[in-house]
């Protein structure tokens, strides 16, 4: 590269940077578009909109009824936030709550009426043809067929109750001699209009003609989700506030900020020259996440967990840019030049960083497909940061670099090199590290067994058991600051927990409290404490035991895709290292680390909430990652060293050459993640915690574990096979 063309480049990317900078903090237009302002918040850092439904009718619905409601609503209202929650409030309410929303009314006219699906013989006299409603179709699936033309048509399969059967039949029989329409209405509007072809006896039809397959599975969806077991009436909407406020969201940026600063600091001090071209690289990508995340609102919804995504990718992009600088001061260390020295290791860097990313990618796509409300957030942030990671790393670093070198910045001394690698004999001390980790584990294994003998194996929240509901309508205002400081600690010494949300209602002194389920005594003990302590009229205190906000439903899709996640991720490091004890070890290491980090939630009575799920995500995300690289390193040397360089030396070797990579990558990570449990609020420091564990015991298992794991496996393989 020319010093003209390496000046416009370095122009470029700079004024990039600017743009993107500016952007992020400012925003475009009066209404700060693609800023940090302009990010679709959740309840948790902005607040938004919480509707309660109340069952109507004389007689109080079934709990199955009310649950399938729950769960229809839940798949409605995803349509709006992934991160919206709804849960059960007594016997016959339910609450929704949606995120980022500001307009109630706007909201309940999205919802629709619920229960309002129905199937018509005539669209003008909606009610007097009536055939029937959503409750008698069983499933709906949108899917495609082969017609007898060899043409693929798209369709959309019912299944029908015994009752929809009957009612399906005698409507057909007469509509299909005339071969008219039923029209299938849903908020009084006609949203298909099929051409009854056959008389219709089965439990099974299907509605035909579909122009593609996104619009079959949309209209399957709506008639899925259309109909309501139960029939609703709104009792109260209110616009509420942050559950953690404005200083939560203000004190994580500057987390964020500090964190960033030190990990630039480091780069620079570990690194030089590529140390300062990745940190103008990580500006650019900080920057664009904020864009994008802006650009995206419609369909990311940051939250908590969302940050723990953004966390990784971080981790991910300095990780990506670690393992270049590695390779690229070993290339100088053998005699190469410079500019050689930097194609060699971004080079021989690639398949790790592919690698890498990749199975982080696969557990994103999965846990987006079959996940639902935080898990999909969690991954949509997670797959945003990684591909972007990726491109900063491959590119915006890899362009930088040259642009310095061409620019005059050439003596060696300014990238570093690596001469003599210790070599530490990592598999003499596997048999210790074994039993360390054995120990760990059934320590874990034993608490949870006595606690589950004594009620739960763990210190399950109110989003996993449910719990009360207190309004509280106080003498003058509060926002989540105050609240945090001067209302929730003294509620906390009342019910002996800090397990405490607390949403101020906008434009009232009205906010909403939700605890662990209160006995009698609790809630009078309460109700006297806010009297005596704010001045608060009893009269103006209210309360509802509500179910959890993470569901049965929401717990198995999450464990069924971490499963499906995992199996897909050994099946692709299967097939890249062409050895499946690669794979297994890299599974057996992952488990290691969930199995380790619920020994500290269940020993240390870590309180298992809402953010539990993400947190959980990120340890396998950055632990398959970290071993996958010293993997990598394995895989090539046992291609160049000799014959006479047993396994053990092989092994010994790759760890060590990759050490300085798993250290300095867990170090930047947890500095983000250790000033965020710094300077963060309670409910930030209890999301933080997990994650610091989770990190050093992933770059454990990846240095002392997996690779041990795979020298035991496929050693005694070649005895068994020699036998």
């Amino acid at each position: 590269m020319k010093k003209r063309n390496a000046m416009i480049c370095l122009i470029a990317v700079l004024a990039v940077i600017i743009f993107m900078g500016y952007t992020a903090f400012l925003g475009l237009g009066s209404d700060q578009s693609g800023s940090f302002y302009d990010i679709n918040l959740g309840l948790d850092l902005r607040g938004g909109v919480s509707i309660t439904y109340q069952a109507v009718g004389e007689e109080t619905p079934s709990d199955q009824d009310m649950e399938d409601t729950r769960n229809k609503l839940q798949k409605r209202v995803e349509g709006k936030s992934t991160e919206a929650q709804v849960y059960r409030e007594g016997s016959d309410r339910i609450t929704i709550d949606i995120p980022g929303a500001t307009d109630a009314n706007a909201i309940l006219q999205e919802l629709g009426k619920p229960g309002s699906l129905i199937f018509c013989t005539d669209a003008s006299d909606v009610q007097g043809t009536k055939v029937m409603d959503g409750n008698q179709v069983k499933s709906a699936q949108g899917g495609s067929r082969q017609n007898t033309a060899g043409q693929v048509e798209y369709l959309v399969q019912l299944t029908l109750t015994p009752e929809g059967q009957k009612a399906f039949s005698e409507a057909t029989a007469e509509l299909a001699s005339e071969n008219k329409p039923i029209y299938i209405i849903y908020d009084g509007k006609v949203i298909s209009a099929p051409a009854v072809k056959d008389h219709i006896t089965g439990e099974v039809c299907s509605i035909d003609g579909m122009e593609s397959l996104e619009a079959a599975e949309d209209l399957a969806s709506t008639i899925r989700i259309g109909a309501l077991p139960v029939e609703l009436k709104e009792l109260r909407s209110n616009v509420v506030g942050a559950k953690l406020g404005e200083e939560a969201v203000q004190t994580s940026l500057l987390a964020g900020a500090i964190g960033l600063a030190i990990v630039f600091l480091f780069m620079i001090i570990m690194y030089r020259i590529p140390g300062f071209a990745a940190s103008i690289a990580l500006v650019l990508y900080t920057g664009t996440i904020v864009v994008l995340l802006s650009a995206f609102r419609q369909e990311i919804t940051l939250t908590l967990p969302g940050i723990a995504g953004i966390i990784l990718g971080i981790g991910m992009a300095v990780d990506a840019n670690v393992i270049i600088f590695a390779r690229i001061r070993e290339e100088i260390g053998k005699g190469r030049a410079v500019a050689t020295a930097i194609d060699a290791g971004f080079s021989k860097a690639l398949s790790a960083i592919i690698d890498g990313n990749v199975t982080t990618l696969i557990a994103a796509a999965v846990l987006y497909i079959l996940g639902s409300g935080t898990v999909k957030g969690f991954a949509q942030t997670l797959a945003l940061g990684i591909v972007l990671s990726m491109i900063t790393a491959l590119f915006i670093t890899k362009t930088l670099l040259k642009v310095f070198y061409a620019l005059g910045i050439q003596d060696e001394k300014f990238y570093g090199k690596t001469t003599n690698i210790k070599v530490i004999n990592f598999l003499g001390k596997k048999n210790i590290c074994f039993c360390l980790s054995a120990v760990i584990i059934l320590v874990g294994l034993g608490t949870m067994i006595y606690h589950s003998m004594n009620g739960d194996a763990f210190a399950y929240s109110q989003d996993f058991k449910g719990g009360t509901s207190t309004s509280v309508t106080f003498n003058e205002a509060y926002d989540a600051s105050r609240l945090e400081k001067e209302v929730n600690p003294v509620i906390a010494e009342v019910i002996g927990s800090n397990d405490i949300q607390a949403s101020p209602v906008q434009n009232s002194n009205e906010v909403i409290f939700k605890t662990p389920e209160l006995t009698l005594e609790q809630r009078t003990n309460l109700y006297n404490t806010l009297t005596e302590k704010f001045g608060v009229d009893q009269k103006l205190i209210t309360n509802e035991n509500i179910s959890a906000t993470v569901s049965n439903e929401m717990k198995s899709s999450a464990i069924k895709a971490v499963v499906i996640a995992t199996i897909f991720m050994l099946l692709y490091i299967w097939f890249r290292f062409k050895d499946i004890r690669f794979a297994s070890s890299s599974v057996i290491a992952l488990l290691h680390d969930v199995c380790v980090v619920l020994a500290c939630y269940a020993v240390f009575r870590w309180s298992v909430g809402n953010t539990f799920i993400a947190c959980m995500l990120t340890i396998v995300g950055y632990s398959i990652n970290a071993t996958i690289v010293i993997f990598d390193r394995i895989r090539e040397n046992l291609k160049t060293m000799g014959k006479k360089d047993s396994l053990l030396d092989v092994v010994n070797l790759s760890v060590s050459q990759t050490l300085s990579r798993s250290i300095n990558t867990s170090l930047t990570t947890l500095v983000m993640i250790i000033v965020l449990f710094i300077l963060g609020v309670t409910s930030i420091r209890e999301f933080a915690l997990p994650l610091m564990v989770g990190i050093v015991t992933g770059t454990y298992s990846s240095v002392c574990l997996a690779s041990a794991f795979w020298y035991v496996l496929t050693t005694k393989f070649e005895k068994k096979s020699k036998k």
